[in-house]
């Protein structure tokens, strides 16, 4: 395993390293030419490409009342609410969930913004409170807010709906999360446009995905909406992945199979991909694990950023920027005798002629803790943590345990979250939990360590404060720390501090200076430190004195000026066309007979709410004659043939059908016909519209429409080029230019058409292996042609490589694997079908989405979400599902949910099969 892991990591190496010389050789220092363009009197900018100053305009609340600023927030996993926070609950639910409630708050309460959503999960499983389910949970209501602002938890339905699922089992769910997310985002943007914006809607002014999953959600919001996003990782898949293989204890497939580590791995990247800011804690994070992703380079960030504030093209690529804001903290509850001074230890409190008539005017929790001792008098050690093994608590209490002295002069205190029964929980907690038992007995810790079963969150500050009373110490030996919020915490309340050297401490502690660093596989180092500052007096005052003095550094005021100076200087991208949502008429109207009987009671309807009674027969008649007037003027105008507003559903039919050459064959045409004729027969054709998703260039669809017996102009809209280009049959068959500059955001254009050529060629391949196809290219497209046998590279593959040069693009094959796309990144079938669902005021859940049994390789991107699909089985024949991913990558169970109900399958294309599976998915 070990040989077999480090030849992978050596041909990491190299690939990455040949991707970092190629953009190195095309991004040489800059020509005298270069230069002069970078002159500021130069009427020549490039007006794309933004420039990003490294010092910063601070945010003042003083010049910001004028600003209406709507932020989402994603948290997708773990069980997240305002109040009684259940940290340490599960290995989901930790310090993310705080960090971005406590975000969520502190961003509304910041001048110049009007309203927060924090989006996550709902979850309406019986096993967890029924809190977690409610739709809607206001956090925060400004004094400055009116209307529906301030700060909430928004709860998008996701997944089993009675089921707490972990964050590795939350993959497939994805695109249903996207899609409820994106719902409430547009009723919220109506919203707030009505109350603050004239009437126009108020768009995010960020997207904010926090962890792997939300990054991705966030991505896709970011394409659909193209607003800015940003990234935080909290932790990362990548260094997970690199710490499990040096422990040696699991294989790279048993890694895989159980942390779903692939699969994150690509979420992290994608997020990299569309993230405009990355928001890290520390720089060590940003070196040494963000380093580590195929999309992150530090010194090409660096050279692209010079080019950029230079005014110098960037030939296509791309690095998100870095930035350093470590989470902010509230120190409203800790109080001027907390800050100021230490009321002594707990000799004061517990005398021991009246210890019993004291005990019950301290807080619960220390009671809960102090029973545990035999001397409670002594100073604290204090570790709080969830019970997972990379917190790293086992090797604590060895180092406790075999340290005479220093169990002499301390006590030791393990909050290790909440439990009920230790066989109830996850294997990796229970195990946990189990050895510190052990531990204990092992070394006859009887009366010296503390291990309560529960706390509440609102407990966690008296926990910290009977450790500062005590004289004591706090101490995180986490294997590694991303940040280390809890250290932030300790000293807020006078606790010195012991950490990890590795990772967010070591910039912590630069601040505080309150502290000292430790290597966390040392326990003979941990042990001293502890010892250290347990019996010098004098070195455990100076540290508290320092952390006290230094953390407001840390407050979430400081927080947020930064975090919004940061974002206003990364928004280099708004939504192009302002994503001015179509206005659906009050009634749509037609000449069917049903309608003509829905408006007549619609008439009745209106006249029975009126102060004077019912409307007499004459009025009635009259307001009728006037709505067949109104409705025949419409038909009349032949200049008026279609209201996207006016549909109730859309039939969206994305199946390529393809022969073994990749030529279009008759299916297609049959497939189409029965789908429009089960649709206009079950519902009427003016009530549905169809739309064609497809990988062909607009050429080669036209040309298999003309052999299809219906009109073209019966589409609403034709994607094609796998969602790089949007026509309209109705209105005047041209590209749709709202949509090309909607996806061209980070398009590389000319500078990516050879390179792609060339990397996704194979190295024993033959030069004529891969083509340009001319015929099909475009300004948002280029296509290559396959040569029959010919080897190529799977899309991760040649993604990845692309990647390490900067260059973020996405990538399909079709034509049964005889052509390769390249296409902007944001550019794909799915995300056209959410631009036409926002533009056209359409739920996803009122599409229908006909596909084969394979497709291109963009396939499973056509599967979950809100939307009903219905596969139509012996319609593809041939696919090219095969070059989509390598063996050793996330298998389709990651991606696509199984069992969805909102799939089912019928046997053929004829219409009553298609007609009994829309009954079967509720649509009728």
């Amino acid at each position: 395993i070990a040989w077999d892991d480090a030849r992978r990591l050596a041909k990491r190496r190299l690939e990455r390293e040949q991707g970092r010389n190629d953009a190195a050789d095309d991004l040489s220092e800059l020509s005298e030419g270069e230069k002069e363009k970078g002159d500021p009197n130069v009427s020549e900018p490039i007006k794309n490409l933004s420039r990003i100053n490294s010092d910063t305009q601070i945010w003042f609340d003083d010049t910001d009342k004028s600003k209406h600023l709507y932020i989402v927030l994603i948290s997708m996993h773990g069980l997240v609410r305002g109040e009684n926070m259940e940290l340490g609950r599960d290995s989901d639910t930790g310090g993310q969930v705080k960090y971005v409630v406590e975000l969520a708050r502190a961003l509304a309460n910041t001048k110049g913004v009007d309203r927060v959503d924090l989006l996550t999960r709902q979850i309406t499983s019986p096993e967890v409170d029924s809190s977690y389910g409610e739709p809607i949970e206001m956090l925060s209501c400004p004094s400055h807010a009116t209307g529906s602002c301030g700060a909430y938890i928004i709860r998008i339905p996701c997944g089993p709906r009675d089921k707490y699922i972990a964050k590795e089992s939350l993959w497939p769910h994805i695109p249903e999360f996207v899609d409820g997310a994106l719902n409430h985002i547009v009723s919220m943007a109506r919203a707030l446009g009505d109350q603050l914006n004239g009437g126009k809607p108020t768009w995010p002014y960020v997207i904010h995905g926090h962890y792997a999953d939300a990054g991705e959600v966030a991505a896709h919001l970011s394409g659909a909406l193209n607003v800015p996003m940003v990234l935080t990782g909290h932790s990362l898949g990548r260094n997970k992945f690199e710490q499990l293989l040096k422990q040696g204890r699991l294989s790279k497939e048993a890694i895989n199979a159980t942390y779903k580590i692939m699969r994150r791995i690509e979420g992290e990247e994608l997020g990299l991909d569309a993230a405009e800011m990355v928001v890290t804690s520390t720089m060590q994070e940003i070196e040494e694990q963000w380093g580590l992703y195929d999309g992150f380079d530090l010194k090409l960030e660096r050279k692209l950023r010079v080019r950029r504030q230079r005014r110098v093209s960037c030939l296509g690529r791309y690095m998100p920027r870095m930035v350093v804001i470590p989470p902010g903290m509230d120190f409203s509850y800790v109080t001027t005798q907390d800050s100021l001074e230490n009321d002594g230890d707990l000799m004061s409190l517990l005398g021991s002629n009246d210890r019993a008539q004291n005990k019950t005017h301290l807080p619960q929790i220390w009671s809960e803790i102090m029973r545990f001792f035999t001397n409670p008098h002594k100073p604290t050690i204090l570790a709080l943590s969830r019970p997972d093994p990379k917190k790293n608590v086992t090797t604590l209490l060895k180092a406790f345990g075999e340290c005479q002295l220093l169990r002499e002069l301390a006590n030791l205190t393990l909050i290790l979250g909440n439990r009920d029964d230790i066989e109830d929980m996850s294997n990796s907690s229970s195990v946990v939990l189990t050895t510190v038992l052990k531990l204990i007995d092992r070394y006859d810790l009887y009366g010296q360590v503390a291990y309560p079963k529960h706390h509440k969150q609102s407990e966690v500050p008296e926990i910290y404060r009977l450790a500062a009373k005590t004289k004591g110490v706090f101490i995180n030996p986490a294997l590694v720390e991303p940040f280390g919020l809890t250290l932030i915490e300790a000293a807020a309340y006078g606790l010195p501090v012991v950490a990890t050297k590795n990772g967010g401490p070591v910039d912590i502690l630069k601040v505080l200076n309150n502290g000292l660093l430790v290597d966390p596989h040392d326990q003979n180092a941990i042990a001293d430190a502890l010892l250290k500052l347990v019996a010098d007096k004098n070195l455990w005052a100076e540290c508290r004195k320092n952390g006290l003095r230094n953390i407001h550094r840390f407050s979430w005021t400081e927080h947020c000026r930064k975090y919004l100076s940061r974002v206003e200087h990364c928004r280099n991208r708004h939504p192009t066309s302002r994503l001015e949502i179509m206005t659906i008429p009050e009634e749509p109207m037609s000449d069917s007979l049903r309608d003509v009987e829905d408006i007549s009671l619609r008439f009745s309807i209106e006249g029975d709410i009126k102060l004077n009674g019912e409307i007499d027969a004459a009025a009635r008649q009259k307001k009728i004659v006037e709505a067949f007037n109104r409705m025949a003027s419409l038909n009349s105008n032949t200049g008026i043939v279609y209201s996207p507003g006016r549909r109730q559903m859309l039939f969206v039919i994305a199946a390529d059908c393809y022969d073994s050459n990749g030529e279009t064959t008759e299916t297609f045409q049959a497939m189409i016909m029965n789908v429009m004729k089960d649709a206009g027969l079950c519902f009427g054709l003016g009530k549905i519209g169809f739309v064609l998703l497809t990988g062909s260039s607009f050429r080669e669809t036209m040309q298999a429409l003309s052999c299809c017996p219906v009109n073209i102009e019966d589409f609403d809209a034709l994607v094609c080029n796998s969602g790089s280009e949007m026509y309209y049959p109705w209105k005047d068959m041209v590209a749709d230019t709202d949509y090309e500059a909607h996806v061209a955001y980070r398009w590389p254009g000319e500078n990516v058409r050879s390179m792609a050529m060339r990397l996704a060629r194979t190295e024993d391949g033959a030069e004529d292996d891969i083509t340009e196809y001319v015929a099909a290219c475009s300004s948002r497209c280029y296509s290559y042609s396959i040569k029959p046998g010919a080897k190529t590279r799977r899309i991760d593959d040649l993604r990845q490589r692309l990647r390490m040069r900067g260059f973020r693009c996405n990538l399909v094959y079709t034509h049964a694997a005889s052509r390769l796309n390249v296409v902007p990144l944001f550019a794909s079938r799915m995300q056209a079908l959410r631009y036409l669902s926002l533009r056209w005021a359409i739920d996803l859940s009122k599409v229908v989405l006909f596909v084969g049994e394979k497709g291109d390789t963009d396939y499973e991107d056509l599967l979950g979400g809100l939307r009903k699909t219905i596969v139509l089985k012996g319609t593809v024949a041939y696919g090219s599902g095969k070059l989509l991913r390598n063996e050793d990558n996330f298998k389709r169970e990651d991606a696509v949910a199984q069992g969805n109900p909102n799939i089912k399958f019928v046997e053929t294309s004829g219409g009553q099969n298609i007609a009994g599976a829309l009954v079967a998915l509720g649509i009728k």
